[in-house]
């Protein structure tokens, strides 16, 4: 395919603290390449060339957000799993975080800027996608905004509800899930894609009811029709 998912992009006011953080989190590596920009990677990756989904945090003034509208799953194997990983994680600086989510087998907690994430309960779905089990994206209308995602990344349809899309990648890693939330205002995380050709992959992604947002910088900024930004790397 063209386009490629291949990294979250995060904001945070301390970039190396934040991708130190998530390193540890998920076993990976943090390296800053450029000042406040911190790239958190698996063993072996290679850029471009890998199809793992990463982590890139990058520092801004005011990372604060009213609320999030992208955030991560993380996988577990067993409720053993799940129960020493969010120790293990609360030590390394995350906080619970009660968003309203009840009594459900999931752990809600943020990153020490406050960057919410998710550790699941073990899940047969998630067995093969490595550290990170999905990428889930809030949205007031999931089949429509899943449909621009599928189209614009060549991903497929794995399960699908009024409520629910899950998007599976051709090769492998986390899944791209969108989940019915009309509440999110506005986001602190975003995706990043990487095409072959930028101005070619740009235009299609318009074509598809994408919307322009500038390219200011060497990538693009776009948002889907639902109005989450993305950048076109």
């Amino acid at each position: 395919m063209a386009l490629r998912l291949v990294q979250v992009n995060l904001k945070a006011a301390d970039d190396e603290k934040v991708g130190r953080f998530w390193a540890q989190a998920l076993g990976w590596n943090s390296r800053s390449a450029e000042d406040g920009a911190t790239s958190v990677t698996p063993d072996g990756f290679t850029w471009p060339d890998s199809h793992d989904v990463v982590v890139d945090v990058i520092r801004v003034p005011d990372p604060e957000a009213v609320s999030y509208r992208v955030h991560i799953d993380l996988a577990t194997t067993s409720r053993t799993h799940q129960r020493e990983l969010v120790a293990r994680l609360i030590g390394l600086g995350a906080t619970s975080a009660d968003i309203g989510q009840g009594d459900v087998p999931w752990t809600v907690l943020a990153d020490p800027e406050g960057n919410l994430f998710c550790v699941l309960e073990p899940r047969d779905v998630y067995r093969d996608t490595g550290p990170i089990a999905a990428v889930v994206v809030d949205c007031a209308s999931p089949r429509s905004t899943a449909a621009f995602w599928a189209g614009a990344l060549g991903w497929t349809i794995a399960d699908e509800t009024e409520d629910f899309v899950r998007l599976k990648n051709p090769a492998s890693g986390p899944f791209l899930e969108f989940s019915r939330n009309s509440g999110a205002i506005r986001h602190r995380a975003h995706l990043d894609l990487a095409p072959d050709d930028q101005p070619a992959e740009v235009q299609r992604l318009l074509d598809q009811g994408a919307t322009f947002v500038n390219h200011e910088f060497r990538w693009a900024i776009l948002q889907d029709p639902e109005g989450h930004d993305f950048c076109v790397l």
